[in-house]
């Protein structure tokens, strides 16, 4: 709990299971190019962590890598990340703003869950996977509504488009007083 700083060498090319869970007095880290893949809990529960460098071979940010993560106030995912686990920015009430990659192939339910001040998210130029519309992540057709942000507030109206809700697509939306559901929606995963 009282780690303060790490130097993680250029030998690393996996941060693993747990690896720095719940070390509260961490307050940055640096991901050296070396690291390909950020394994499951790997920063869960550091609260203090404000900021965070990715080398840029990381392909891989695994569940819940970065949950609880409270400090957190911005993420820039590099262009080596093909996929966002679950809930792996969950409970970083302070993210406002996170910049998904053009490479970013998959990104699973709920992974921005209960981010309270994110109100957006935003996208490379040439992003092939996914749009982003008033800040909201749909899949590039905008036929799946992948995340709601949860520090977007009042009504939303989902377009005419979307035919799949997302698992845990607006989990955390504490604001949201109420959502409008086309007729187009044929599954809904979660809430």
């Amino acid at each position: 709990r009282n780690l303060t700083s790490i130097t993680i060498p250029d030998s690393v090319t996996s941060i693993g299971l747990g690896a720095f869970m719940s070390c509260t007095s961490l307050t940055r880290i640096m991901i050296p190019d070396s690291v390909t893949s950020i394994g499951y809990c790997a920063f869960v529960d550091c609260i203090n962590l404000a900021s965070v460098t990715f080398g840029n071979s990381v392909t891989r940010i695994g569940d819940r890598a970065f949950k609880n993560c409270s400090s957190l106030t911005s993420v820039t995912i590099p262009e080596s990340v093909t996929s966002i686990e679950l809930w792996a920015f969950k409970e970083c009430s302070s993210l406002t703003s996170v910049t998904i990659p053009n490479g970013v192939t998959g990104i699973s339910g709920g992974a921005f869950a209960h981010t309270l001040s994110l109100t957006s998210f935003e996208l490379g130029e040439d992003n092939a996977n996914y749009t982003s519309e008033d800040g909201i992540l749909f899949d590039k057709n905008k036929t799946e509504l992948i995340h709601f942000p949860s520090g977007k507030s009042g009504h939303y109206t989902i377009p005419e488009s979307v035919t799949k809700i997302s698992d845990n697509a607006f989990q955390g939306c504490r604001n949201l007083t109420s959502v409008t559901i086309p007729n187009s929606v044929t599954s809904i995963e979660g809430f």
